[in-house]
């Protein structure tokens, strides 16, 4: 069977399965399977593969039909132009996180911040990227699950910025020393527990204690709203991802706060609500 034969039987499968995007994941598994860049099939479509490829190629797409992400079966992702390895312990990094990265690294750069605290790390995508662009910051990375904690240090290491960040198995603040840091930045669990059974089948495969942001999504808000600023030098800053409908609830959380001054929102390309930004101050 041919590359480009195998790619146009993969695909077929995929709509029958009602999976999104699909010509997108079929080329990226045999991508990943050839271990040759996106031109490769393009100019060598006719070319046969071999058996062991075909099999492990229509292995790929058996899992993609049941909703497995493409990441999970790559084990790879690409965030702010570096490379992360993911698998099911942890969410796989969003375009969207971005915007939250890009503007932490601009107040980062403006107040000239020697200490991020990144709550929630998950597989480290906003630390590590954030180390690497911030090449003299200190940054601590939090996270309650411990396998995830162990694929945050291997892609720090991947992306040599392992010196730069101290890991922290934690809740949240629980077992963080009461340090003060220049910036809070953290992408929680923000998604309400009833819609969670709703989502597409491949969200659903990924670890739920990644996603549970309790009853009305906000719980973690809370707590971090709540405890935040004591770990935040005057004038520091704190970061938080949100969900597209969650702005007026999150800047209620701060607005109820005052400790808190200088609230803004910001959105992401689609348009979105996506990032909302508060100072510690009078």
């Amino acid at each position: 069977m041919t590359i480009k034969q195998a790619i146009e039987r993969g695909v077929a499968k995929l709509k029958l399965e009602k999976i999104t995007t699909p010509k997108l994941k079929v080329r990226l598994l045999m991508q990943f399977v050839l271990e040759k860049p996106r031109q490769y099939l393009i100019i060598y479509d006719n070319e046969h593969l071999s058996k062991h490829q075909e099999e492990k190629f229509f292995e790929g797409i058996s899992k993609l039909s049941k909703g497995v992400p493409i990441e999970h079966i790559t084990h790879s992702k690409e965030f702010m132009k570096l490379n992360f390895f993911v698998d099911e312990n942890v969410l796989i990094p969003r375009q969207d996180t971005e915007v939250l990265v890009e503007e932490v690294i601009k107040i980062a750069q403006k107040i000239r911040a020697k200490k991020i605290l990144d709550l929630c790390t998950g597989s480290g995508a906003i630390a590590v990227s954030l180390a690497k662009y911030l090449p003299n910051t200190e940054i601590s990375a939090l996270d309650i699950s411990n396998k995830a904690l162990e694929i945050a240090k291997l892609n720090a290491k991947t992306n040599k910025v392992e010196n730069q960040i101290t890991f922290v198995e934690s809740n949240l603040f629980e077992n963080l020393s009461k340090e003060k840091y220049d910036i809070i930045v953290s992408n929680p669990p923000y998604i309400k527990q009833d819609i969670i059974k709703e989502l597409d089948k491949e969200v659903q495969k990924e670890p739920h204690i990644a996603l549970d942001g309790g009853k009305d999504g906000l719980d973690f808000y809370r707590k971090i709203v709540k405890t935040g600023y004591e770990y935040l030098k005057y004038g520091g800053y704190l970061c938080l991802e949100i969900g597209y409908d969650q702005k007026e609830e999150v800047m209620s959380l701060l607005d109820n706060n005052d400790q808190y001054i200088n609230k803004r929102c910001i959105k992401d390309l689609y348009d979105n609500n996506r990032v909302i930004i508060a100072k510690v101050g009078d």
